[in-house]
């Protein structure tokens, strides 16, 4: 009987709390005596205290994120300030002279290529249009008759030549025919030449029509505005200031010294203001040298991914100057680094296991640091959840996490 109560005891504690009653009427039912309860209270107990310590053994396990140690490229820099210019930027001015009519954009507007930002009476220019079409259509209807009178004098002369071997030929009638179409045809080819210069000018009072509407040569921003409906332009005369801020490049003084390790078409690094790193290509080393800082002017074309703050025209910029050559190196991420009073550590996960290293570091390589001793490529190292890691610890890595 006590191997049955033993046997329900050890069924019975592996079932869930709610099913203690059933395990109290078996030992009623089977009339277990006092002394065998105790037993079977100690084997459950013990069953129970083995259990916790199984599962706990499991999920003591920490789980951590980790990434590999790596060689990359390192190359010695030195920050330069520079600023931001705008490859597109001026005065839209008025092609030609009016009255203002509307002006469609303020200070601050975003405008679009070729969008419309002013417009100028054009009434006056239209009359001139209209005149001038009908100057060209004139000219053109003095070209027919003048063709027909030459159509006339190559008839009349034409007869005339018939008749040269006849006895009704006459030399003068022949000769007066002969001039009669040279005036013609000097006459239809004066008619098409002024046709020519009609069009011309009907031409001009079209696009002088189309000038009337001042539209954005490029996109940007206006940063100043200078004219208002009601106000008369005169031919050149500003009336918006405009700054192309889709279209910068980054402007630095690099001492003369420096310039070595600036080629055209180098990539190199450039941190705004805002915090955010960027590529950038040298585009040209200016040929002109200030003799007080010793520094040439240097254009890179920069390749601006994510910015926290838009751009703008004169901005700050930190440019890195190249000033050794290209080597490789051991890196690890900053984040694997614990600061100890005795140096630095890191983590290294080693079939599970947390193994704390003693590490050298040298340069910061961005968001990573060299490795001089310490590590070896290809280690992976925690990066996350290595505050509260011991020596020894066991270890399960995040998915996705390396």
């Amino acid at each position: 009987m006590m191997l049955n109560a033993a046997a329900i005891c050890l069924c019975c504690a592996v079932v869930p709390p709610d099913h203690d009653r059933t395990f109290l009427q078996s030992f009623q039912r089977h009339k277990v005596p006092m002394r065998q309860r105790r037993l079977i209270a100690f084997l459950f107990a013990a069953t129970l205290a083995w259990l916790p310590v199984s599962v706990s053994a499991q999920e003591a396990a920490s789980l951590v994120g980790v990434e590999t140690v790596r060689e990359e490229p390192l190359v010695q820099t030195a920050p330069v300030i520079g600023r931001l210019v705008a490859l597109q930027a001026g005065n839209i001015a008025a092609r030609i002279g009016g009255p203002v009519r509307k002006v469609y954009v303020d200070v601050g507007d975003r405008v679009q290529k070729k969008q419309l930002l002013v417009e100028l009476d054009e009434e006056r220019l239209v009359a001139d249009l209209t005149q001038a079409e009908a100057e060209l259509a004139q000219a053109m209807a003095d070209h027919g008759t003048f063709k027909a009178e030459v159509d006339l004098a190559r008839m009349d002369m034409s007869r005339q030549e018939g008749l040269r071997t006849s006895t009704a030929f006459s030399q003068a009638k022949f000769d007066d025919a002969q001039k009669r179409f040279a005036v013609a045809e000097s006459k239809a080819v004066s008619a098409e030449a002024k046709i020519q210069i009609m069009k011309a000018a009907v031409q001009r009072k079209r696009i002088d029509v189309e000038y009337t509407k001042v539209r954005a040569p490029y996109a940007g921003v206006i940063v100043q505005r200078s004219t208002e409906a009601g106000a008369y332009v005169n031919a050149g005369e500003a009336m918006m200031r405009m700054i192309g801020d889709e279209a910068l490049e980054v402007e630095a003084e690099v001492p003369s010294n420096r310039l070595a390790g600036l080629p055209t078409g180098r990539i190199i690094d450039v941190r705004l203001d805002d915090g955010t790193s960027h590529k950038a290509k040298v585009r040209a080393i200016l040929p002109s040298e200030n003799p007080l800082t010793r520094t040439r002017t240097v254009r890179l074309e920069p390749e601006f991914g994510g910015v926290k703050r838009p751009l703008a025209e004169s901005q700050s910029v930190t440019v890195f100057i190249p000033i050794g050559e290209e080597r490789r190196v051991l890196t690890v991420h900053k984040d694997a680094v614990l600061k100890r009073p005795d140096g630095d550590r890191v983590f290294v996960v080693k079939e599970g296991t947390a193994e704390e290293r003693k590490v050298e570091l040298g340069n910061e390589v961005g968001s990573r640091m060299e490795v001089l001793t310490g590590l070896a490529s290809g280690d992976e190292v925690v990066i996350r959840g290595n505050e509260r890691l011991r020596p020894g610890a066991a270890v399960r890595i995040q998915k996705g996490a390396t």
